[in-house]
């Protein structure tokens, strides 16, 4: 999915299937119809490290890029939708 999401915003999710924090983001995105990227780094060493590289050295996830740049994670999502920033 390559959507671009309400407001214009593109929003990409990197994550992996055992991540309980990115299921939720995933979810939040979803409930609020914001259009996303799903990016699966399980097992893709290759992903991995072009992640790392983008969020600037961070290694954990999920790790949330709106319009190009790292916002964070889960917790963070809360707040930018809460704010009606994305």
């Amino acid at each position: 999915m390559n959507d671009v999401a309400e407001g214009g915003a593109r929003v990409r999710l990197y994550g992996t299937t055992n991540c309980g924090s990115c299921r939720r983001a995933e979810a939040l995105l979803v409930k609020e119809g914001i259009a996303f990227e799903k990016i699966d780094v399980t097992g893709d060493d290759d992903a991995r490290l072009a992640l790392i590289e983008a969020a600037g050295g961070r290694r954990t996830v999920p790790v949330i890029f709106v319009d190009g740049r790292a916002i964070g994670g889960y917790e963070d999502l809360i707040r930018l939708v809460a704010a009606h920033a994305i």
